[in-house]
Formats: C-alpha cells, structure tokens, sequence
C-alpha cells in the first residue's frame, strides 16, 4: 500500500490534509474529490504507478479517460498519465523515451 504520510508531503504541500482524508475520500462515492486527489498524484507524486494502485480500477480508467491535460506543465503530465495508462490498462506507450528498442 502506498505510503499516505508520503503522498500528502509530495502531494498536498499547499492543502491541510490528513491521512483518514485521503481514505475517507479513496472509500467515498465523491468522484469530484477522488479526481482532485488523481490530479494532485498525477502532478506531484514520486511513486506514481504504486499511489495510483490506491484508486479502484474503473475508477482510475474513468478519470484518466475524463482527464484534460493542462497546459501548464502540458509534457510532463501527459507523459505521466500515458505512464499510468500503458502500465494499468495496456495502452500503448507513447513517449520515445520510454520505449524499448531491440
């Protein structure tokens, strides 16, 4: 399981929240506040597939197909969603950088 305490240092350096937050939201119906934690991970986590792992699968499937990159930060953070779609749900991994070549 990811470590919490690590995600809200990472994560929410701007917000005051605590780690029953984080569940309370992970177990709650609220897909506004579950997108706003997606969104915090996406852009701020070092342990970016293991925190994404909290979410349930359809879930995350929804909000990653829901999601509109920013255009602040445009690159890193698409490049980190196709990271989370090629390693979750077998999308093809878009950036050069990370293909393998034989």
């Amino acid at each position: 399981m990811a470590d919490l305490r690590r995600i809200i240092r990472e994560c929410f350096w701007d917000h005051e929240v605590s780690e029953e937050d984080l569940l309370t939201i992970l177990a709650g119906h609220d897909l506004g506040r579950k997108r706003f934690l997606f969104e915090k991970i996406l852009g701020n986590s070092t342990r970016l597939l293991e925190d994404m792992s909290l979410f349930d699968r359809d879930e995350l499937k929804k909000m990653l197909e829901e999601y509109q990159v920013p255009a602040f930060n445009r690159e890193h953070i698409a490049l980190r969603k196709n990271m989370v779609e090629a390693w979750f749900f077998d999308q093809p991994l878009t950036a050069e950088e990370l293909q393998w070549v034989l």
